[in-house]
């Protein structure tokens, strides 16, 4: 599988040490950056180009890298098409796979070890959507409100009870 990866400088050690893990595990890694440490860089110019790899590549994944991976999911998450998932665990780097079908894992390599972050990395890799109907439902309205800027209606038990603004309705 090809799998697109961005980060900062914060990052980068991880990046650079799973461009070699990924090979290792039979798969494609497309490095997008950085190249270099330069404390200074910005995350949005490398992991945007990640994320946008992956909406354009079918069949791929992508991870990206930051300090705390905050940053680098929200920027990965901008892009339309993506579904980033901050994984800081075994279980959720496999539930952003079955339950979310996330294209793109962030991790934070200030936040655990390079052993860790690669077993977060690789079980995500390795676990499929679940495809079940709840999962599936969920995901297409979030498609359709990235597309229409349309909110999902409201399920009755919700209705007159304030919570629509009015918007969209």
């Amino acid at each position: 599988m090809r799998v697109h990866l961005g980060s900062d400088h914060a990052g980068l050690e991880l990046k650079d040490h799973l461009v070699d893990w990924l090979r290792e595990q039979g798969h494609e890694p497309v490095d997008h950056g950085p190249f270099q440490y330069d404390a200074l860089d910005d995350y949005p110019v490398f992991c945007l180009r990640a994320a946008e790899a992956v909406v354009a590549d079918a069949g791929s994944l992508g991870v990206v890298i930051g300090g705390s991976g905050n940053g680098e999911q929200i920027a990965a998450n901008k892009v339309r098409g993506v579904r980033a998932a901050l994984a800081w665990s075994d279980e959720t780097a496999a539930l952003a796979r079955e339950h979310n079908d996330a294209n793109v894992i962030s991790v934070g390599g200030r936040m655990h070890t390079v052993d860790e972050m690669s077993r977060f990395i690789g079980i995500f890799l390795s676990t499929d959507f679940t495809g079940e109907e709840r999962h599936s439902r969920r995901i297409a309205m979030l498609a359709e409100y990235e597309t229409t800027g349309k909110l999902p209606p409201l399920p009755e038990s919700a209705a007159g009870r304030g919570l629509d603004s009015g918007r969209n309705a």
